[in-house]
């Protein structure tokens, strides 16, 4: 069986054709800043990554008719259980419009969608573990003010990719364990994990946790209240100020973390600050979870791109030693082999494919 499995993010859309669980083509295709510039928002985008996936395919001499399954990356749609979901017009129209944001996420159901349509009229496309999954506990989800409740927007699929690959090597059922994953790319999240499911997780896009590379993360609100209101920022400035040009970027104007530690090693004092203070914000949401999990932890669990920095997990790693002594690198991300293998889970039967 030929699954295609695409993940848009913001700078790039990553494609692969896997036969069965094994990989037989993976591609990271760059968008170029100027060339997605063009567009006014994350959905028209479509129909120019469209492109460039069957492009992809082209140049490896893949038709839509070698493949079996279409498999995208779910978006900012509903909140949601964690699981495997058929691609229906109820998820396409919460995608299109981003129902809790925009994101270019919100395109992988979409464009998983519309090619297996391409390839047979009918045929059925799938997502697994959006980033939308809430699975929260009821004391987590209030805010401290009513008329807000806490956003769930977080890395779901890595989070719950490595999280199941941590119990199969260590041969234990998930919900037998109790573990913290953190997520660490141009977002960061920090999530508790309790016996398979994410009981609480800071949202990466909705403006909690740490800053990352490129957000800002929680800041004081009473100051940006009057950053609102001074009258110097449209409410889109603001926006990008918090996602987009926060965190790391706003303090150094990069977010290109390999070049911040290269300027640390250089012995720059301010870039050392800056990303010391991102490794601080992120062991505080690692030691906010272990109490979400009352201080039982089996392992911590770090992940994403920029958990290849040993300097930056170093720093993380001797703030949290007391938490547990198991922590775990799991350097990049696994979300194409998660969309797949979600694919395979369903189709066998182990694992239930819901409806949206």
């Amino acid at each position: 069986m030929n699954i295609l499995a695409i993940n848009p993010g913001g700078m790039s859309t990553k494609v692969a054709v896997f036969h069965n669980d094994k990989a037989i083509f993976s591609q990271t295709i760059n968008h170029p800043t100027q060339e997605l510039a063009a567009y006014s928002c994350i959905a028209e985008q479509k129909e120019y990554r469209k492109k460039a996936i069957m492009n992809a395919l082209k140049a490896q001499g893949l038709q839509l008719s070698n493949i079996d399954e279409f498999v995208g990356r779910g978006g900012m749609v509903r909140n949601l259980e964690g699981g495997i979901y058929r691609i229906n017009e109820a998820y396409l129209h919460d995608a299109a419009i981003g129902l809790n944001g925009q994101h270019a996420s919100n395109l992988g159901g979409i464009l998983a969608h519309e090619l297996a349509q391409e390839s047979q009229a009918g045929k059925i496309a799938y997502t697994v573990d959006p980033v939308m999954v809430d699975e929260y506990e009821d004391i987590a989800r209030l805010s401290g003010m009513a008329d807000i409740s806490r956003v769930r927007s977080f890395h779901a699929l890595n989070h719950k990719a490595v999280a199941g690959r941590y119990a199969r090597e260590k041969g234990k059922p998930l919900s037998e364990l109790n573990l913290i994953v953190a997520h660490l790319g141009s977002g960061i999240s920090v999530g508790a994990h309790k016996m398979g499911r994410i009981v609480d997780v800071n949202s990466a896009l909705g403006g909690d946790g740490p800053m990352s590379p490129e957000r800002a993360g929680g800041v004081p609100p009473l100051a940006l209240i009057d950053m609102c209101f001074s009258g110097q920022y449209s409410r889109q400035e603001v926006y990008t100020k918090l996602i987009g040009e926060g965190g790391v970027y706003s303090y150094l104007g990069t977010k290109d973390m390999l070049e911040v530690e290269h300027r640390v090693e250089g012995g720059d004092t301010k870039a050392t600050l800056v990303m010391e203070s991102m490794a601080y914000q992120v062991a505080k949401e690692i030691g906010a979870c272990a109490v979400v999990l009352n201080g039982d932890v089996d392992a911590v669990i770090l992940t994403g791109s920029i958990a290849r920095s040993h300097l930056l997990t170093g720093w993380i790693s001797q703030r949290i030693r007391f938490i547990s002594s198991e922590i775990v690198l799991y350097p990049g991300e696994e979300e194409m082999d998660a969309l797949v293998v979600g694919v395979l889970d369903g189709l066998s039967g182990r694992r239930p494919i819901l409806n949206y």
